[in-house]
């Protein structure tokens, strides 16, 4: 729904469209560092704890946003939605990997249904609801369903097994705070450097953040337990080469899913509620395309639909930048419907190739971090979008988005058919 609510946010605040985008970095951000540290927490604590006190944060933004009496206190709203909501995912994961044994990839297809389903819904739900009553009614139409998934998740999800050393004190141990600390800081100073180009080159935001970047990487390679373990990603190349594509999928995922709206409203002068239609056409392909994907990769493994699905991308990619801009709506729907098929193919197949190159007792951890690189993908879409759309929004400027997409889902392609992987058929 954000997506819907930036163009909004940007007016009511007086904002640049790079400074807006702080409320997608900034979320992706906090998530990026959050996912592994819940995954972890939940591997060692349980996940059912971890699942319900994300919740309780995501009420608290839910609560505190619509209330926001300037644009500071609504990005730090967005970062306590983004933590709380970071705990899901690797819960649900792990709670996949403990409980269901067979068919897995069909599981974690039902599981992305339920995120597409949110994805396609969100934008028209958005729409409706900013139309209605404003922004701030996309953060208020949350407590319904924070109020049901906690009732559901503390009387459905299997209670959490006692694990010998599970204290908070242990677990406050074994964080690798200075590890998080020069991850995230150095993202931002990158963050910063990117979003500001078109005001000015702050050499020192990007020094700062390599080097900060560079030591990150030195301390994780001796600490005992780090917050990334670049020595477990060393060791499992083909895990390694997952995160990558799937970093690659979601920057062409959210340079479509947060660009689209604003072209949409401000490049085409569509109202908000056509705008949120229109994205139905990519959501709704993702949802229709993900059961059929996890039972056709139960069946042949996930190399084949890893290709197929970055194909499709490039078909799709390739349609929008010859016709998009000023193709009659029902062409624009069918492309759109192309690029989210490739989308959907490709999640599914990464989250299976994820789970069947992870260590059993690593589920959450591993998971936690494939959620970051989808953050980092998002991150990254952020800063081609502050970049390509930082003056003013027009035909010219999605021409220009549409040739990036085109070479960000070649790479996609060229990066499947590098190894194979293990769930590959022979």
């Amino acid at each position: 729904m954000i997506s819907l609510a930036l163009h909004s946010i940007q007016k009511d605040f007086h904002l640049s469209f790079p400074t807006v985008s702080w409320l997608i970095s900034s979320f992706y951000l906090a998530s990026a560092v959050a996912q592994p540290v819940t995954g972890k927490i939940g591997d060692m604590i349980g996940c059912k704890k971890i699942f319900l006190a994300g919740l309780l944060l995501v009420a608290v933004s839910a609560f505190g946003a619509p209330l926001a009496p300037a644009f500071f206190v609504l990005l730090v709203m967005r970062l306590f939605q983004s933590i709380g909501s970071s705990a899901i995912y690797p819960s649900g994961v792990a709670l996949i990997r403990k409980h269901i044994h067979e068919n897995q990839a069909s599981a974690l297809a039902v599981l992305s249904i339920f995120a597409s389903a949110m994805t396609a819904l969100g934008p028209t739900v958005g729409g409706l609801l900013i139309g209605i009553g404003g922004w701030p009614s996309i953060f208020l139409v949350n407590f319904p369903f924070i109020a049901v998934s906690l009732l559901l998740g503390w009387f459905m999800i299997p209670k959490d097994l006692a694990k010998k050393g599970a204290t908070l004190k242990n677990v406050t141990h074994q964080l690798d705070w200075a590890g998080i600390f020069l991850f995230a800081t150095g993202l931002v100073l990158l963050l910063y450097f990117l979003l500001t180009l078109e005001t000015a080159v702050r050499w020192w935001a990007a020094i700062s953040g390599t080097v900060l970047l560079a030591l990150f990487i030195l301390y994780e390679l001796k600490s005992k337990t780090p917050f990334i373990d670049v020595r477990f990603l060393a060791r499992h190349p083909s895990l390694t080469i997952v995160y990558v594509q799937f970093i690659v999928l979601n920057l062409f995922n959210y340079c479509l899913f947060f660009g689209l709206p604003s072209f949409f409203q401000d490049g085409l002068h569509f109202s908000v509620h056509t705008s949120g239609l229109m994205m139905l056409f990519m959501s709704g392909a993702s949802i229709l395309v993900s059961l059929a994907s996890g039972k056709w990769i139960d069946a042949v493994g996930t190399a084949g639909p890893i290709r197929i699905g970055a194909l499709t991308m490039i078909a799709g990619s390739v349609l929008m930048a010859l016709f998009f801009v000023n193709a009659p709506v029902w062409l624009m729907g069918i492309i759109l419907f192309i690029l989210g098929i490739g989308y959907g193919i490709g999640n599914v197949a990464l989250q299976a190739a994820m789970l069947e190159e992870s260590p059993e007792n690593m589920v959450g951890t591993s998971s936690g971090l494939f959620q970051t690189c989808r953050y980092l993908g998002s991150i990254l879409s952020s800063v081609v979008l502050g970049i390509v759309f930082a003056s003013q929004i027009t035909p010219a400027k999605f021409l220009l988005l549409g040739i990036i997409l085109i070479a960000v889902s070649v790479a996609s392609f060229l990066i499947s058919i590098k190894p194979k992987r293990a769930g590959a058929a022979a």
